[in-house]
């Protein structure tokens, strides 16, 4: 399918009106209250394993192609059948193609089989968009893993999708660049699933999501023809289907190559460690900076369950009497970074802030982001699940809404955990629990919607960087209403008109004009 006729079809697709009487009212947000004053879950109870129809001529067209890559053995079927998230689901077939002509060909026998496809990355995703529904096949880009071209000049890479995020990052940073967007689980994340969901990090503040670096890709389409979104060029013209792309969570075809933009690595950084004896005083510093016209590299915060937790994991030197700790960096030009520094420990001496430490090194720099960056794995000192949310809230908010997560937390039986993106909002609150414990999972997922709705209620929304997947989408409907949401499904039918591309994500069954709203996660996934 032809770049131009994609951008036609989108358009025509997307301008299509239609009436869907009353059932706005089944996503209404009223009636979401339960007996605690909190929100109830959707109904996860219902989830059972449906195998579409025999696989064996479906696997012997794919091994013509692949051999022993594709695979249907119990060991890769478990380990495909779920991601970072708290989901899981059924694989039919894991398949490990290595080039774009191998996608292709996988995508062209699906295609032939009625069966639906999954692209995957290394499966470090918390909203379960990887978790398989539906039976699909599953692609897995791991083998994917070449840098293919650096040009330094244009500032632009070419990479395969399996590259992991860090690795990048060390290729470029002795040649003077890296690549900006660095989730927490950058060692081990790769640049395809970064790109089907627009990830973020802590440097997201200054330097903007997975999106603002992204300058083409290649996708193989659904109906099996390869293209390019996008182009090199700083404004290209006609439609922005690379924009559309990125963060579609797979759902509109799977990107093969990727062109990504080089950022340089900034001539002065500095970082600093703040703790206060009140959270209140860290979100209100936060707020401050910015208003002074600061705009830090990064602003982080850690509540005082977290820095405990990290500090007995990492070692990193963060003071455990402290309520919270703002992390603070500054890059840039030196005499600027030196003024950002002075400007940050004046606004932190308003808000009562208890210690500033300045990082005197490279190595203490890393040492204090080595904590907050283990932040979640530190989670498995105090219980051995939990449950990461990712929502966004206007700064003005985080106070209020971290304490209704607290009071959430407590009205469940759960342990809460706060590490977030001070800076822009993104709060990640951590729910801590013991799978074995019984009936602990539905109070998580009920603690888990009672967030949501606060967040949403503060005027915030449903993901800031994780993407919405399988987790999120029976919650559409608390933020976008029928007409919003059939309009995203008609542009993503105009990409995958037969919904073979990662079916039954991102948005709730019925989302077209024909279907009716208020349906729950379909079958083939549990928790």
């Amino acid at each position: 399918m032809q770049v131009q006729a994609l951008a036609k079809k989108v358009m025509s697709k997307s301008q299509v009106r239609c009436s869907l009487g009353s059932s706005k009212d089944n996503h209404s947000r009223s009636g979401l209250d339960d007996a605690k004053g909190f929100a109830t879950p959707p109904s996860y109870d219902t989830f059972v394993i449906v195998q579409i129809s025999p696989h064996v001529n479906l696997l012997d067209d794919l091994r013509s192609v692949l051999g022993d890559r594709a695979r249907d053995g119990d060991f890769e079927l478990g380990l495909y059948g779920k991601d970072g998230s708290v989901l899981q689901g059924q694989a039919s077939i894991v398949c490990l193609p290595v080039d774009t002509e191998e996608v292709r060909q996988i995508v062209e026998i699906c295609r032939h089989h009625d069966r639906p496809f999954l692209a995957r990355g290394s499966g470090t995703g918390l909203a379960g968009g990887a978790v398989p529904v539906g039976d699909p096949v599953i692609i897995a880009t791991a083998k994917m893993n070449q840098i293919i071209e650096v040009d330094l000049d244009n500032r632009i890479a070419w990479v395969e999708p399996g590259v992991l995020n860090l690795d990048l990052t060390k290729e470029l940073t002795p040649r003077g660049f890296h690549f900006a967007p660095d989730p927490s689980s950058q060692q081990v994340c790769s640049i395809g699933g970064n790109v089907a969901n627009n990830s973020g990090g802590p440097h997201c503040l200054a330097y903007g999501v997975t999106s603002a670096h992204v300058a083409a890709i290649e996708v193989v389409l659904p109906d099996g023809s390869v293209t390019v979104l996008g182009d090199l060029s700083a404004e290209p013209p006609g439609y922005d289907l690379r924009g559309l792309f990125v963060g579609s969570e797979g759902t509109m075809g799977v990107a093969t190559k990727v062109a990504v933009r080089l950022t340089p690595n900034p001539p002065a950084v500095r970082t600093l460690l703040l703790d206060f004896p009140d959270v209140r005083d860290g979100a209100a510093t936060v707020s401050a900076i910015i208003a002074a016209g600061l705009i830090p590299a990064a602003l982080e915060m850690m509540d005082k369950r977290a820095i405990e937790i990290v500090e007995a994991f990492v070692n990193a030197g963060y003071p455990t009497e402290a309520d919270a700790v703002l992390l603070v960096e500054l890059d840039g030009l030196p005499g600027g970074v030196e003024h950002g520094v002075e400007v940050v420990r004046s606004v932190a001496e308003r808000h009562q802030v208890g210690n500033i430490r300045v990082a005197a090194d490279n190595e203490e720099r890393e040492l204090l982001w080595k904590g907050r960056k283990n932040a979640f794995g530190a989670v498995a000192r105090i219980k051995p699940d939990y449950y990461l949310h990712d929502t966004v809230v206007p700064r003005g908010k985080l106070v209020e809404v971290l304490d209704k997560v607290y009071k959430i937390a407590d009205a469940y039986d759960l342990i809460a955990v706060n590490v977030f993106h001070a800076g822009d909002g993104n709060l990640h609150p951590i729910l801590a629990y013991d799978s074995d414990e019984k009936g602990v999972l539905e109070r998580v997922h009920a603690a888990g919607r009672a967030i949501i709705t606060a967040s949403i209620e503060a005027g915030g929304v449903l993901s800031g960087e994780h993407g919405i997947g399988l987790e999120k989408r029976d919650y559409m409907g608390m933020l976008f209403s029928a007409h919003d949401m059939a309009t995203q499904d008609m542009v993503r039918e105009a990409f995958d008109p037969q919904g073979f591309a990662n079916p039954l994500k991102v948005l709730p069954s019925g989302s077209r004009c024909s279907d009716s709203f208020g349906q729950h996660v379909p079958d083939g996934a549990w928790v």
